[in-house]
């Protein structure tokens, strides 16, 4: 049996996020909001009643994981392919920062995929390593599971398994703090339920 149900599900708030940094794959942990940010989506998460939940290895994907793991009475398993785009030289720095320094670099790389930052990955990089763990989780017989990961990876891996063409996958914008996405396997075909989703206030 393959894999039917999928749900990527971005980390809470950090303080990275609050100062506009970029975070790239330096570790940060969630701030008072984005711990309750992740407290609101547990039971919503929790009632799609998954088989598995695996998690980046990135603090602030673990410590997020871990409220819908002790609410769902699920293990959490650990994968660093789940991890956010590797942004190199970026990483570390505000908004500001990159704009001082590589004019209209952000913005350009924003939307375009198969562009990386310098001495960092490209989206198209990042949504391929997170295929490769969607594939081994159809090879479990699991039925549903959730991914706790980051923006970067949602936003590239989404369209990838709907079978977008790489020139077209900037129409999904960025995923907040602790939204969720959810795709649904029907006819051997990945089809979209949900894009940046999240509990109510």
């Amino acid at each position: 049996m393959s894999l039917r149900s999928l749900v990527l599900w971005r980390h809470g708030e950090t303080d990275y996020n609050v100062a506009l940094r970029m975070q790239g794959q330096l570790d940060s942990h969630l701030t008072p909001t984005g711990i309750g940010q992740a407290h609101r989506a547990a039971p919503i998460l929790a009632g799609l009643r998954p088989d598995v939940l695996l998690t980046s290895d990135l603090v602030r994907a673990s410590e997020t994981a871990a409220v819908l793991g002790e609410h769902a009475g699920l293990a959490v398993g650990v994968d660093k392919r789940l991890r956010e785009t590797h942004l190199g030289a970026w990483q570390g720095l505000s908004h500001a920062e990159v704009e001082d320094g590589w004019p209209g670099g952000m913005s350009t790389w924003r939307i375009s995929p198969d562009m990386a930052p310098p001495e960092g990955e490209t989206r198209v990089e990042v949504a391929t390593r997170g295929a490769q763990l969607v594939t081994e989780l159809d090879e479990t017989g699991q039925d549903s599971a959730v991914l706790c990961t980051h923006g970067g990876l949602i936003a590239g891996l989404t369209p990838l398994l709907l079978g977008l063409p790489v020139s077209h996958w900037s129409v999904f914008g960025g995923i907040s703090n602790c939204h969720w996405t959810v795709l649904r396997r029907r006819d051997d075909s990945w089809r979209l339920d949900a894009y940046n989703t999240a509990a109510t206030v």
